[in-house]
């Protein structure tokens, strides 16, 4: 597992905004940037709609006061739908990033093999990277919700 004070591993994602697909990478998400990155079991999923995503929805000018330059949502699904899940909880300052593949996901060790329920995913994690390179990681025990929420990555700011 990827720890405090390693370098984000290269990446390519896929993102879908304003009607238009692209594929940032790791280099043009994170370098020169401080960005506050979450991660989710999965889009519309109970925990993660009822909790997780709108915590950060809510305090995000909580966290763009603290300098954050960017907050990622991450979760191995596809971009069309990690596009729907933003616009349906209003999360237009966030960035719902795509790890369609779970690549990444696999690559810094944070995923969950979900055998029939949905295959590989991602574990529930958040931490702060600097320039590329992590500088919190806050990784929930199964089944749990308790230390990647925003207030707790917030309050560590």
């Amino acid at each position: 597992m990827i720890e405090v004070g390693s370098k984000l591993p290269e990446a390519t994602f896929s993102l879908l905004g304003d009607g238009e697909m692209s594929n940032p990478t790791t280099e043009s998400l994170f370098a020169g940037k401080k960005v506050v990155l979450f991660a989710v079991p999965g889009a519309f999923t109970p925990t993660c709609s009822a909790a997780h995503l709108p915590g950060y929805v809510a305090l995000a000018d909580k966290f763009k006061e603290k300098g954050v330059d960017a907050i990622i949502c991450l979760s191995v699904n596809d971009a069309f739908v990690m596009n729907a899940w933003g616009n349906a909880q209003n999360a237009e300052h966030l960035v719902m990033l795509a790890d369609g593949n779970g690549k990444f996901t696999q690559s810094v060790g944070l995923d969950m093999d979900t055998d029939g329920f949905g295959g590989i995913r991602s574990v529930r994690y958040s931490m702060l990277v600097v320039d590329g390179v992590v500088e919190k990681l806050n990784v929930e025990e199964p089944g749990k919700f308790e230390v990647s929420d925003a207030e707790t990555m917030l309050n560590t700011l």
